[in-house]
């Protein structure tokens, strides 16, 4: 059978223009034996049709969080509050029957590791198919051609044999083909993806992201990047947002918030980043202090007791967000 990216792309829906989700101050909290914690803390964005965001910050900084969170895939002991509209319609608080018929169709997700998030009992093909099944109503011959021609369209060689193979039977790398093709199989408008590429080799990384880039073009999903490889941001994403302590400090069009940061955590962020157009003397930059306990929620600027240009102010009092219309940060020392 001949199969082709071509015929994938020639289905895809027109997506529409404009905002395809409004997450207003939203708040993920966990019930702990000390209390409630805060991972995320009134966190606000807009997404729109067709672009690439990236989530930037420390490990604890809350990215996971919020797109589990946006998926309704909090642990137990975790609850959001506040406000998550896809396309207009509030899906926070949704009941899990609801949730099911958005999850996959309007909005998926990529794990970090392919290996724990495929089912090793079953062969590709019937993970694969049950999507179609299950979401578009398809019989089992229809979904399996309609499979074949995803797997084909990330590129996975010889796709209607290796369809029924295994998740073991598959490199890393090309078990995260299969799992971007089944994200990918009803073409949802927005595609979340944490760490993608966390587990892979360089060469396959650079794979995995173009053809992420390839397919939100061609399908007009909206992706949203997690992630700590700076530099992968600066390749693939148009919009940046910058997290630290559960908050954005920083966002804006990537390539201005690179050339010119604001915020001083994005400053030391981009500081630390080994450049291969510059030579390096000595050690390397780093931010001095460790990231926030989780526990202990600050009165004023989370960033305040690692931060050189702090104030007393930012000590207890939050910081305004500032908002020129394309770039937003949070700092009482520095302006857009």
């Amino acid at each position: 059978m001949a199969t082709t990216k071509t015929a994938v792309r020639a289905e895809a829906a027109v997506r529409p223009a404009g905002t395809i989700l409004e997450v207003k101050d939203l708040k993920v909290e966990f019930r702990t034996d000390s209390g409630k914690v805060a991972a995320v803390n009134e966190v606000s964005f807009e997404l729109k049709a067709g672009e690439i965001v990236g989530i930037v910050g420390e490990s604890g900084s809350g990215k996971s969080q919020i797109l589990m969170s946006l998926m309704g895939l909090l642990a137990k002991n975790g609850a959001a509050s506040g406000s998550v509209k896809l396309r207009g319609q509030e899906i926070l608080g949704m009941k899990d029957d609801q949730l099911d018929k958005l999850r996959g169709a309007s909005m998926s997700m990529i794990f970090q590791d392919p290996m724990t998030s495929l089912n090793p009992f079953l062969r590709v093909s019937t993970q694969l198919t049950e999507v179609l099944v299950k979401h578009r109503g398809m019989g089992k011959t229809e979904a399996m051609k309609r499979s074949i021609e995803m797997l084909d369209a990330v590129s996975i060689p010889d796709a209607a044999k290796r369809i029924r193979l295994y998740p073991h039977e598959f490199s890393g790398g090309m078990r995260q083909r299969v799992m971007i093709s089944m994200a990918l199989l009803c073409q949802p408008a927005i595609l979340f993806a944490d760490e993608p590429t966390t587990a892979l080799d360089v060469t396959v990384q650079a794979q995995i992201l173009d053809l992420m880039k390839d397919l939100a073009a061609d399908l007009g999903t909206t992706v949203v990047l997690v992630t700590h490889d700076l530099g992968v941001v600066a390749s693939l994403c148009d919009r940046v947002i910058v997290l630290y302590g559960g908050r954005i400090m920083e966002s804006g069009p990537a390539e201005a918030l690179f050339a010119d940061p604001k915020h001083p955590y994005t400053r030391g962020l981009l500081a630390s980043t080994p450049r291969l157009d510059e030579q390096t003397h000595g050690e390397l930059h780093t931010i001095p202090g460790q990231p926030p306990a989780v526990a202990k929620a600050a009165l004023g600027c989370p960033f305040e007791p690692r931060c050189t240009l702090r104030e007393p102010r930012c000590k207890t009092v939050r910081p305004i967000i500032q908002d020129d219309g394309s770039r937003t940060v949070a700092c009482h020392v520095v302006s857009l």
